[in-house]
């Protein structure tokens, strides 16, 4: 039997990792050498540092994520050491696509303006930002990409990031990388968010520091008035909070935080460790019975699809609750960081567009169905 350490955030780790040894769960971001010093797998997400630091004269055979990006996996020393690792990559991009939708729902006009005419900016086209794109393109949403890491074969539009940032949405999805021809660590400062239209909406739901937060803090006490949504921060959980008054969309880095995603990057990486160790897996069922919703026949597309997206996510909720709890904090450094981090430990269950079905969409005007499927929703069989 193996011994096996997880963060206590990582869901259905008993279910999935039990049958293969002894489950130690621990708090991922004080995650130390002691606790993975007789561990054979180690289980994280991305609050913790893994390194030789950490793995050093440990048996650790395997390290599993639980998340799309390995910025806190220090992969050539694993693989130095011949310790196996995992991730999971695209397990939440559908949740942080989600998490997008919700946000367009909470700015007055703006689906009706990005239905009609206008242009959302892309800055990242991995994982996440592809399956937005394809999303909004479902939609007739025009789309503008910026990846340097990419080349253009199949035809996808790719633009430089003096173009996107021009756009009326940009939506922030680049992993943070601090090497290599194109580091993505503080990619978006000043100069580049002066560049931005002052009636644009600027979104980061991909790694707090590819925005320097010092720098977006001082552009917005000169342009309060431009739209911001921050679901991830630099130096997290020890945030700037003097920079979240001015952020329209606070949220403390759940936008991946469906229960659908977290189940999905636990069994993926299992399934990994499985593979790694040489060990049968078992199968457990992840399938379950699409919920359904109902929406007003008389609603307009653009009416209709916000009504459904905010029936089954509405961000404002965990808007409001990110506020009371660092507000609570009266300027606490330490305390913030603690309610942080106890938002993502306690975080209500949510599902995925994907889950529900609209009960009455043969009520509905074909325009309005065309739009529902293309943002994931499922359309009752009559």
């Amino acid at each position: 039997m193996l011994t096996i350490v997880a963060d206590e955030n990582i869901p259905y780790a008993d279910e999935y990792f039990s049958h293969m040894g002894t489950i130690q769960k621990v708090k991922g971001r004080s995650l130390c050498a002691e606790q993975v010093a007789n561990a054979d797998i180690v289980l994280v997400r991305s609050v913790s540092q893994v390194d030789e630091a950490l793995l050093k004269n440990s048996p650790v055979k395997f390290v599993g994520t639980a998340t799309i990006g390995v910025d806190h996996l220090d992969t050539a020393y694993l693989e130095r050491q011949h310790i196996a690792w995992a991730n999971a990559p695209a397990c939440n991009a559908h949740s942080v696509v989600d998490y997008v939708f919700s946000c367009f729902s909470q700015f007055d006009g703006l689906w009706q303006k990005l239905l009609a005419d206008s242009c959302v900016g892309i800055i990242g086209l991995g994982n996440v930002g592809s399956r937005l794109q394809q999303r909004l393109t479902a939609l007739g949403v025009s789309t503008k990409a910026y990846d340097p890491l990419l080349s253009d074969p199949s035809g996808d539009a790719l633009y430089p990031l003096a173009e996107v940032l021009a756009c009326d949405v940009i939506c922030m999805h680049a992993p943070l990388t601090t090497s290599g021809p194109y580091p993505s660590r503080h990619m978006i400062g000043l100069a580049e968010l002066q560049q931005l239209n002052p009636d644009a909406l600027l979104i980061n739901a991909g790694r707090g520091a590819v925005i320097d937060n010092q720098q977006l803090f001082a552009f917005l006490q000169q342009r309060p008035e431009q739209r911001v949504v921050l679901d991830v921060w630099e130096n997290e959980p020890q945030i700037e909070l003097a920079l979240l008054p001015f952020i329209n969309i606070a949220t403390p880095h759940i936008a991946g935080y469906s229960l659908d995603g977290k189940r999905l990057g636990t069994a993926m990486v299992y399934q990994a460790c499985c593979q790694a160790l040489g060990v049968a897996p078992q199968s457990l069922s992840q399938s379950q019975a699409l919920m359904p919703i109902t929406i007003p026949a008389q609603l307009s597309a653009v009416a209709g699809l916000s009504h459904a997206i905010k029936q089954v996510y509405d961000v404002s909720g965990d808007d409001a609750r990110f506020r009371e709890a660092m507000n609570s904090a009266s300027g606490d450094a330490l305390l913030a960081a603690k309610r942080f981090d106890d938002l993502r430990k306690n975080y209500p269950e949510r599902r995925e567009f994907s889950c529900y079905h609209i009960a009455n969409s043969e009520q509905l005007n074909p325009q309005l169905q065309r739009c529902l499927l293309a943002s994931g929703f499922t359309l009752a069989v009559s």
